[in-house]
């Protein structure tokens, strides 16, 4: 499985580099802290929604830490999605590259 640390995405962000963010955090988690442009489906809706995604597009997958996300890319990658897991999640976001976003 790819692995992508915040700084790599914030990088990525700040490049014409098409992707998709793909949070699968729980709904009230991606109201309180959010890292946009985002699509959102919670982890648990991921095997009956994951045709939803463009498997043409490159897919960065995040969470709270990084484990939902391992998991959700572990299903996907199978299913020839390109998907590359964001360590450290939206925590890492908070506390390394956007103070405003809440941590939690």
């Amino acid at each position: 499985m790819k692995k992508m640390d915040v700084i790599a995405l914030k990088a990525k962000q700040d490049t014409e580099d098409k992707y998709i963010l793909l949070d699968v955090r729980e709904p009230h988690e991606a109201t309180f802290a959010r890292v946009d442009p985002h699509v959102h489906i919670p982890m648990g809706a991921i095997p009956i929604r994951f045709e939803e995604l463009d498997k043409k597009i490159p897919i960065v997958v995040m969470c709270h830490s990084g484990v939902r996300s391992a998991q959700v890319c572990q299903f996907l990658e199978p299913r020839g999605f390109n998907v590359t897991n964001l360590e450290g999640g939206i925590d890492a976001w908070s506390q390394l590259v956007d103070p405003s976003v809440p941590s939690y």
